[in-house]
């Protein structure tokens, strides 16, 4: 299979005929129609049926276009791409991402520190810690940010040795609860596991058959999920469900100034291990500049989102401004 056989087969499509597409392509009626019938022989399936009127594309050919018509139109965005040799080539990052705010203030930082450029290429893809390690075993993206927990530990670093990667940490911090302002749990200065009975529990949904050591939220000793459920898929639901309901879920704590939302608060949980934040990257392979550009930053907006965080819990209970 070759891109002038798929270039021609699109050609058809579009013209409706063989022989509007050979004019349009300056070529023989015969040579259209024989690099076609080679593309069949090769797959094994009929692209269309002639007629006097034209063509008309049976339903295994409608399927194999849609896919003809997608490989050509990333190969002009390849060619595109790199067409322009003596042009400054751009500043390239990646990073895939537990659902962490402090990952987002430092990726805007980093978009706000190089937005002068003239090009660059950034990207920030939040996903579960899974498709986080996958994609930097798959070198997707530059790096990805995800976490531990003395539960967790043994699983996930034998699935990190298993990829080739290594987990690089940023902070310890401990755990805590994520709730709405005026959550009658919030008048307590930690909550343990005994406390959450009654509450609904909020979670992240992951792909099936994911074990639980993968999960977005801190995992507790003991703690056997409520009756009442709530699972979602982005960020942003979950703080809205958080901040008008009784809901509650757990992770890092961790809020950026500017980024949190207000309606929402965390509370330390007692008598558990710390969580373990920290980025991954593929083993034997070396940050590009803006990989480390970003690591510096995302090292500052973690420490800056830990003393903010810390100045919320005790404005909570009154022990400061």
């Amino acid at each position: 299979m070759t891109f002038q056989q798929l270039t021609y087969l699109v050609e058809v499509s579009r013209c409706g005929s063989i022989n509007k597409a050979a004019h349009k392509l300056f070529l023989s009626q015969s040579g259209i129609s024989s690099s076609i019938r080679e593309l069949e022989n090769e797959l094994g399936i009929c692209f269309f049926r002639r007629s006097n009127r034209g063509v008309e594309f049976t339903p295994e050919g409608k399927e194999f276009l849609s896919y003809a018509v997608s490989l050509l139109e990333q190969k002009q965005r390849i060619e595109s791409l790199y067409s322009d040799h003596g042009a400054i080539a751009p500043a390239r990052f990646s990073v895939s991402t537990q659902r962490y705010p402090f990952t987002e203030d430092a990726f805007l930082r980093m978009v706000q520190q190089t937005c002068d450029e003239d090009t660059f290429r950034f990207s920030i893809k939040e996903a579960g810690m899974d498709m986080v390690i996958q994609d930097v075993y798959e070198h997707q993206v530059d790096l990805g940010v995800i976490f531990l927990t003395d539960l967790t530990e043994k699983i996930i670093r034998r699935m990190l040795d298993a990829h080739e990667v290594e987990f690089h940490q940023l902070a310890s911090v401990p755990p805590c609860l994520y709730v709405r302002k005026g959550h009658p749990l919030t008048g307590l200065e930690t909550v343990t596991v005994a406390d959450l009975a009654g509450f609904p529990y909020l979670s992240f949904e992951h792909d099936q058959g994911a074990a639980v050591d993968f999960s977005e939220e801190y995992q507790l000793w003991a703690f056997k999920k409520p009756a009442r459920c709530i699972s979602v898929n982005n960020r942003t639901t979950a703080m809205n469900l958080l901040a008008a309901t009784d809901a509650f879920t757990t992770g890092s704590g961790l809020l950026v100034r500017g980024l949190a939302d207000p309606r929402v608060v965390t509370v330390p949980l007692a008598g558990q291990g710390a969580i373990r934040l920290g980025w991954i990257q593929a083993r034997d392979t070396r940050l590009t500049p803006q990989a480390e550009y970003f690591v510096a930053l995302l090292e500052q907006s973690v420490q800056d989102s830990i003393a903010y965080t810390r100045e919320l819990h005790r404005s909570l209970h009154g022990d400061g401004a």
